[in-house]
């Protein structure tokens, strides 16, 4: 499989004191095969600098190519994600949360079995192979277990972690699905869709996983794992 484009689309609200880092980052992986990046980053009206910091680090690193849109309400981050797929010209993209829990030098493992020809999608599992994770939240992992049994049982796939944030598509695949959850809920909706692709081939690949506190800004609660119950009822039963 021959791969020239990969965007990367990156969600973003109240990101100012991280997205410089997680953009070096990903400015600073060498994807194989000399793969060009296409960064696509959507903020969701956030209430920080994160605009700013966003327009000056575009302006000292023009060698980075960054396309920056933003939403003039906020509405969620399945609504950014809407946005950067839809605007995605790679052959493939994948999602980068503008936060330091994923590493980006780990795209090229979620590469590989697409490059191998074996793959139209891969995600990043936080849950399998040898890789280094932070040790938090006892009931965020059960709750994560939970989610990803249910949706499996729901899409017959044999996922470990349908909730991760690496999550990589053919671009025009995942541009065909009609999504429309705006919050959370996006990740039990996308993998739904995507499921029902006749033929598509989904793999997983052991990622690394530097988890954050509340205080260190994570967003997601209890809440959103209810709704994302509600969505795997409504895009896998309900949707049949």
């Amino acid at each position: 499989m021959s791969i020239t484009k990969l965007s990367i689309v990156i969600p973003a609200y109240n990101e100012s004191q991280t997205i410089h880092l997680i953009l070096n980052k990903v400015r600073a992986v060498q994807l194989v095969n000399n793969i060009e990046k296409e960064v696509i980053i959507v903020n969701d009206c956030s209430k920080d600098n994160t605009e700013q910091a966003i327009l000056n680090y575009q302006q000292q690193h023009p060698d980075l190519n960054i396309q920056y849109y933003k939403h003039e309400v906020n509405q969620g981050k399945g609504a950014a994600l809407h946005t950067g797929i839809q605007k995605a010209t790679g052959d493939y993209l994948i999602i980068q949360d503008a936060d330091l829990e994923y590493d980006p030098e780990e795209y090229n493992e979620l590469l590989a079995p697409i490059l191998k020809g074996f793959a139209d999608v891969v995600y990043g599992s936080r849950f399998m192979g040898g890789k280094p994770h932070r040790v938090l939240f006892f009931w965020h992992s059960i709750g994560n277990h939970i989610l990803t049994f249910i949706s499996n049982m729901m899409t017959d796939l044999n996922l470990t972690d349908m909730e991760t944030c690496y999550k990589l598509f053919r671009t025009k695949m995942v541009q065909s699905l009609r999504l429309k959850e705006k919050r959370f809920g996006f990740e039990p909706e996308v993998t739904a869709k995507i499921s029902r692709i006749p033929n598509v081939r989904i793999y997983e690949v052991g990622i690394s996983y530097y988890g954050r506190t509340y205080a260190e800004g994570k967003k997601i609660g209890w809440k959103d794992g209810v709704r994302a119950i509600y969505c795997m009822l409504k895009y896998n039963i309900w949707a049949k």
